[in-house]
Order: structure tokens, then C-alpha cells, then sequence
């Protein structure tokens, strides 16, 4: 029997879209994330470009056996690993007597390969939908460079908002200092856009 890397996850195992299935990540799909995870036009638009890949493995160990707020998966298309979506449970801002873990912040990574697809945007989709109807979260935030074009098109279509531009507030290695996107969605608006 394959062991994933976490046991925190059994209630998205079987999380299927018409084409995929997100799981979580197992010990021998790090290294086909690495193969396209350190790609330079991967590279490129995340924040750390350089992973090590025994820090990285035990990263995933770590987060996995630790922490029970990351929700993170595998993207799977006929049993490859295309992709991966991170979901992190988190506190929201507020006074005290706020109710915990009602946030949540989203990131992903997808093979360039499999890019023009629409597979990201099924994957993310499955995400969010999974936070607000199983995890109960309120609130889903997620980031990226302005230029990142790709990754915005992705955030828009599943619905997201974007709330703040930073002009200037990231650090490129390549282009210097460029602008940033935060971008949000709450569960209510995400419950009226799938009524319709």
C-alpha cells in the first residue's frame, strides 16, 4: 500500500473533477514535482526560485506530519502528477473573540506541459470549493507578481477578486522591484456565483 506523505488529509482522498484527482502528496511524487518545480519558466514567478531537493522533501514530510491546518494535494491527470495546490488553514485579522480558522491562503504550482488546459483552474476550483463546503472557511487570499499573467487569469476565473495592488512591493531577481496582486473571495460570494 502507498502511504501519503500525511494522514491529515483522508477527507479530500478521493477529490475528483471531471478530469483529475487531487490526493496528497506521497513520498515518491517529490520528485517529479522537482522536475518541473525548478523549471526556469516555473522559477520565474515564485517567490523562493531555489529548492533543495532533501530540504524540500523534508518539507513536505514536516508539513504533512505537523501540521493539520495544510491542506495541500497532488494534482493528479491519469495517475501523473501534473500539479500541486496548497490550501493553509489560518487565523483571519480581527478582535479578540474572532472565531479561529476562518481563512484561508491558496497557492499552486502546475507543470508548464500540461499548461493551455484549463487543469489549474479545475484543480483551484476543486480547492476552493473544498475550503468553503468542507473546511469551513470564510475568507480565501492568495498572491502573485502583476506580470504574472498566467496566474491571473486562473485567480479571476475561479471568481477571486482582486483587493490590493502593491505598486513596487515585490523583489524580482530578474526585473527588480515590480508590482504584486493580492487577491480574495469570500464564501459567500463564491456560494451566489455557483447558484447561478
Amino acid at each position: 500500500m502507498i502511504r501519503p506523505l500525511t494522514s491529515h488529509l483522508v477527507e479530500i482522498i478521493n477529490l475528483r473533477t471531471e478530469r483529475l484527482e487531487l490526493r496528497p502528496v506521497r513520498d515518491e511524487d517529490v520528485d517529479r514535482i522537482l522536475e518541473y518545480r525548478n523549471l526556469p519558466e516555473v522559477t520565474r514567478w515564485l517567490l523562493r526560485t531555489e529548492v533543495d531537493p532533501v530540504s524540500f522533501r523534508a518539507a513536505w514530510r514536516r508539513r504533512a506530519a505537523e501540521d493539520p491546518d495544510d491542506h495541500s494535494v497532488a494534482v493528479t491527470l491519469d495517475s501523473a502528477v501534473i500539479g500541486t495546490v496548497s490550501l493553509v488553514v489560518v487565523d483571519g485579522m480581527g478582535q479578540p473573540g474572532m472565531p479561529p480558522r476562518t481563512e484561508a491562503q491558496l497557492g499552486y504550482i502546475f507543470d508548464p506541459v500540461y499548461g493551455g488546459h484549463g487543469y489549474a483552474t479545475e484543480a483551484v476550483t476543486a480547492m476552493v470549493a473544498h475550503a468553503f463546503d468542507h473546511l469551513g472557511v470564510r475568507r480565501i487570499t492568495a498572491g502573485c507578481f502583476a506580470d504574472n499573467l498566467a496566474s491571473v487569469r486562473i485567480l479571476e476565473k475561479v471568481g477571486m477578486r482582486r483587493e490590493q495592488h502593491g505598486v513596487g512591493d515585490s523583489w524580482h531577481a530578474e526585473l527588480g522591484w515590480v508590482d504584486g496582486y493580492t487577491y480574495a473571495l469570500l464564501a459567500e460570494t463564491w456560494r451566489r456565483g455557483t447558484a447561478n
